[in-house]
């Protein structure tokens, strides 16, 4: 057996100093990276530029740049460098630091961007310093501001009425958030000593609450205002975040106060029913911390400010001897002459200012205005050492009032105890309070009335002070008595009632709060549209389109339904009257439910001939039956029933003439008919029969036309089936012919219906029994409603108690 030995080469040494080169590179070129980032270079300012002019840079390059309106592909690393660039030259301490030693922050390497790492040999290598970094535990710090559905419902958004919130949307696996959270935690420590809430949302836990707020991606912040969520756009930097908060507070909380306007703005308690605040500062802006003092007591006082450094302030200094040296805040009531209470000092807490506010929020005798007011100063009644009793004063609003008024507002100033609660009521803006307790007296004069709420139902149990009020000193000395008893004796109080809720007297009107809410949905869609948010804006579009769907909806219904009858008609060439008459006339179809359920129909006098032929109004048509007295009854029942489908037409009247009254007319109106178409070569109108009982005219008194309806046999015989005429033999014949022969039977047909036939089918329709005259008139009025009937022109109306030869002129 023969052994072999095999030599063993060494590995190879060339992997180390691959290595090493490998690390030399990186090191050069984040070197080389770390001294190519200039800030300075990057907003385009010197060394020496002031920090206005690096802010009105960072602007300029900020909208340039920003990812949302620049398509370029380099954008988003371009604003990510502009903001780093912003964030380091508006610290002076990091400034300080980047100028003396290039060091631009204290854990962060040189050059390293916000989101990405650095991208040397030509973007061949890419470093991301996330990386590094994995997913932790969340600090104990930030537990706390955990935001949970349940509790922003129940907490985080009613309290957002009284001061605004700063929410982080965030999740476990975001990178990005790592990068922004040097700058919350600044901001959270800036901001939640000022008084503003603070929330965190995790995406990943809080999915119900994050789509509530309209949130779908991390990092995301948001502000909270009065229920309203607005979304944080700009760079991530304390003060823009600061700023972010000052705009979302309402603009006219505090008013700028000086010489001119300072006496206007402390008499006006009388109206707003608040006290007012003055802050004296040196500053020429309102201090954050006050703004947000202002916006949590809004409802109760008035806040203004003064700048100590304007020269129109100094007669308002001199006349308050205020300390230029520190802030001072002076409280004022109804004495506008002395604040009654004060605070001064060089840091101003938010607690302290709280404290100063809340103390003296309301008048020394405030006017109850709302149930809120009167539920804050009148509470229920829960133990028996904590008893409140209220007095109230029940005055007018007129200057007569005045004197007893001031009287009652002095004796409260007096008499002020930590049980009494001095409120008074004008009677004519809470008419149901005066009546509960006065039993309907209030009118007479200003009365007083003691009483202690016992159920928040509103029962009371209370006692009017008797002799009424006039402010004089018998007045003071009887109540002073009465209120002295009742703190010896609760049982004084011997009436009870139930008290009615109060009229909210300071309620804006609906307008107001109707452009108050379009404000702020405009101004919604404006920030939706600006940064191209469409998920969140989604709600609001289908609101506006389904608005205008319902809009144009309603145009369109208009548009194709049946115009309106009253409206007035503007004229029209002659060549286009005529077609128009018919296109309103099928318009006013039968179609239209009649309005009534019986048909009034009005008898032709010398009375109302006139008005309802004559003068006629243009578009309108009177229908007219013939009849006699014997055939009356029968006749206008017949009538009715056939009419009464077309008697909800606005431009339909109906009417009956009694042949036996006025007898020359029907043969005038036909004889005349009968001129004028022979004049014009026509003799389709013959002489008719003396009897026009069952006759029908349609009679269009502005154009001078009507329409003719005779009588047509429906009975059994069976020779006069068909009914379309009375020459049935030939109706026969004709059938059996061409059809061009039929067509022409079929309008020979119509025309006996239309009035215009031979003279054989009247006499043949004088044999018609009186109930059966008007069996076809039903089909008659759909063809004059079509327009389809022929219509027989007349020079003049004839009068209806002149011969056949008179006519009346129109």
């Amino acid at each position: 057996m023969t052994l072999r030995r095999t030599s063993r080469h060494p590995p190879p040494r060339t992997c180390p100093v691959l290595l090493a080169i490998f690390l030399l590179i990186l090191s050069v070129q984040l070197v080389r990276a770390a001294s190519e980032y200039d800030p300075y270079k990057v907003l385009g300012v010197g060394r020496s530029a002031s920090q206005a002019e690096i802010k009105r840079a960072y602007k300029n390059l900020a909208k340039e740049w920003h990812p949302d309106k620049n398509k370029d592909p380099k954008a988003e690393d371009m604003f990510i460098k502009v903001s780093k660039s912003y964030e380091i030259l508006s610290n002076e301490e990091r400034r300080s630091n980047f100028d003396n030693y290039g060091q631009m922050d204290e854990n962060q390497p040189f050059g390293q961007s916000q989101h990405h790492g650095f991208r040397g040999f030509q973007n061949s290598f890419y470093f991301d310093e996330s990386f590094f970094h994995f997913p932790r535990s969340r600090d104990f710090a930030d537990s706390k501001y955990l935001l949970h559905h349940a509790q922003f419902n129940s907490d985080v958004l009613p309290d957002s009425h009284k001061r605004p919130y700063l929410i982080k949307v965030t999740s476990e696996w975001c990178f990005a958030c790592i990068h922004i959270e040097p700058v919350w935690k600044e901001t959270v420590q800036e901001l939640e000593p000022l008084g503003v809430g603070i929330g965190i949302v995790d995406l990943g836990y809080e999915r119900r609450l994050a789509n509530q707020l309209g949130a779908h991606r991390a990092p995301s912040i948001i502000g909270l205002v009065n229920g309203r969520v607005t979304f944080f756009y700009q760079a991530v930097v304390r003060e823009h975040l600061r700023q972010f908060i000052e705009d979302l507070l309402p603009h006219k909380l505090v008013e700028k106060i000086t010489d001119n306007n300072y006496m206007a703005f402390l008499d006006s308690w009388h109206v707003e029913n608040k006290p007012s605040v003055l802050l004296f500062d040196q500053v020429p802006i309102v201090p954050l911390l006050f703004k947000l003092t202002a916006f949590a007591f809004k409802d109760y006082v008035r806040f203004g400010y003064v700048d100590q450094g304007d020269t129109h302030n100094t007669r308002l200094l001199r006349q308050f001897n205020i300390n230029t040296y520190a802030p001072t805040m002076l409280l004022f009531k109804e004495d506008t002459e002395k604040p009654v209470d004060i605070i001064q000092a060089r840091g101003m807490k938010r607690q302290i200012m709280d404290e100063f506010v809340s103390n003296n929020k309301f008048l020394q005798v405030p006017r109850l205005v709302n149930q809120q007011l009167f539920d804050e100063l009148c509470p229920v009644k829960q133990f028996h050492r904590r008893r409140k009793y209220c007095v109230l004063l029940f005055t007018g609003e007129d200057q007569a009032f005045l004197p007893g008024s001031k009287a009652f507002l002095d004796f409260a100033s007096v008499n002020r105890k930590d049980v009494l609660r001095f409120a008074y009521v004008y009677q004519h803006q809470q008419q149901p309070l005066c009546q509960a307790l006065l039993h309907n007296q209030a009118a007479l004069s200003p009365q007083v009335v003691i009483l202690e709420r016992r159920s928040h139902g509103g029962k009371v149990m209370y006692r009017s002070v008797s002799g009424g009020w006039n402010g004089s000193e018998e007045d003071k000395y009887r109540l002073h008595e009465q209120l002295e008893l009742l703190q010896k004796d609760p049982t004084y109080l011997s009436s009870d009632a139930t008290l009615p809720e109060l009229n909210n007297e300071m309620a804006p009107i609906f307008i107001i709060q109707w452009m108050n809410a379009a404000y702020d949905y405009i101004l919604q869609i404006y920030d939706d549209l600006l940064y191209s948010n469409w998920r969140e804006m989604m709600p609001i579009l289908s609101l506006i389109f389904s608005a205008l769907f319902i809009l144009f909806g309603t145009v369109i219904i208009q548009a194709f339904s049946e115009p309106g009858e009253n409206k007035p008609r503007k004229p029209k060439p002659k060549e286009q009257q005529h077609t128009e008459e018919d296109a309103s006339s099928r318009a006013s179809t039968s179609s239209r439910p009649p309005k009534k359920d019986f048909v009034e129909v009005t008898e032709l006098t010398d009375i109302t001939y006139i008005s309802n032929l004559v003068k006629l109004r243009p578009g309108h048509i009177n229908v007219v039956l013939v009849l006699t007295n014997t055939s009356k009854n029968a006749l206008l029942r017949k009538f009715a029933k056939e009419v009464y489908s077309f008697s909800g037409t606005q431009t339909l009247h109906f009417s009956f003439l009694n042949a036996d009254k006025h007898r020359h007319w029907m043969p005038s109106l036909l004889c005349s008919t009968s001129d004028s178409m022979q004049s014009k070569g026509h003799s389709d109108v013959d002489e008719e029969s003396p009897d026009y009982t069952g006759h029908v005219l349609a009679l269009n008194g502005h154009k001078k036309y009507f329409c003719l309806f005779r009588p047509v046999f429906t009975g059994d015989d069976p020779n006069d089936s068909s009914s379309e005429t009375s020459f049935s033999s030939d109706s026969r014949r004709k059938s059996r012919s061409t059809s061009r022969s039929s067509s022409h039977s079929r309008s020979r047909s119509h025309s006996r219906e239309d009035g215009v036939g031979p003279k054989r089918g009247s006499s043949r329709a004088t044999s018609i029994e009186v109930h059966h005259k008007l069996d076809r008139l039903g089909l008659w009025m759909e063809r004059l409603m079509e327009g389809t009937l022929p219509r027989l022109q007349v020079p003049a109306w004839p009068s209806l108690g002149e011969t056949t030869n008179s006519s009346t002129e129109t």
